[in-house]
């Protein structure tokens, strides 16, 4: 009895390894679906539900987290040595705030979703997006401005010419989702060939 639970023990512990790890090459979109193929599934259902490509989905989650489901803002420190607080309560691969995504489960019904868990990470960015496009009227194949809502809040979102820093960042997103659209091209055929297996 206890081998067995030994065995089943170690099982687990490989497979959340397994599901949870960081792909080796996050900047290939090929690459990270080639790893987990899971995850394309996952993102061209948001694409399919909520319209967001895939490619601005991952942008996003490799500028706020690089695909890390265990990603935190750095802590604060105190005289630049004691560590203090972090400065928001972003967490996982989309790097939602707890208020954000309270709102998110409340207005899709995903109650169970949870932030470290890839699959509802991307659909907590394809509803945002979606958000963006109604409130602020920005196409969601726009990658330098949907970053720049999903990083500076609907609310703020006018004031972003005043923050050089957020335009630099929504500046690379832009150019690693242009790089993750060229890649796709080449895998996407091979990748829905893969529709029928089953994980």
């Amino acid at each position: 009895m206890g081998d067995l639970k030994n065995k089943l023990l170690i099982f687990i512990y490989f497979f959340t390894v397994g599901c949870s790890s960081i792909p080796s090459n996050t900047s290939n979109s090929c690459s990270i679906f080639s790893e987990r193929y899971l995850w394309y599934k996952h993102t061209k259902k948001v694409e399919q539900k909520w319209g967001t490509p895939i490619y601005i989905q991952l942008a996003i989650i490799k500028m706020e987290s690089d695909f890390d489901w265990l990603a935190k803002p750095a802590r604060q420190k105190i005289f630049k040595v004691i560590p203090y607080k972090r400065p928001s309560s972003s967490f996982g691969y989309s790097q939602a705030v707890k208020g954000t995504w309270e709102q998110y489960k409340r207005e899709t019904g995903n109650k169970l979703a949870t932030r470290a868990r890839f699959k509802d990470s991307v659909d907590f960015i394809g509803w945002y997006t979606n958000k963006s496009e109604n409130i602020l009227k920005i196409s969601k194949k726009d990658a330098f401005k949907q970053y720049l809502a999903y990083h500076e809040g609907w609310g703020n979102y006018k004031n972003y010419k005043k923050n050089k820093k957020v335009i630099g960042l929504a500046k690379k997103v832009e150019r690693q989702s242009n790089k993750y659209k060229n890649q796709l091209l080449k895998c996407k055929s091979k990748l829905n060939r893969k529709k029928y297996i089953i994980f």
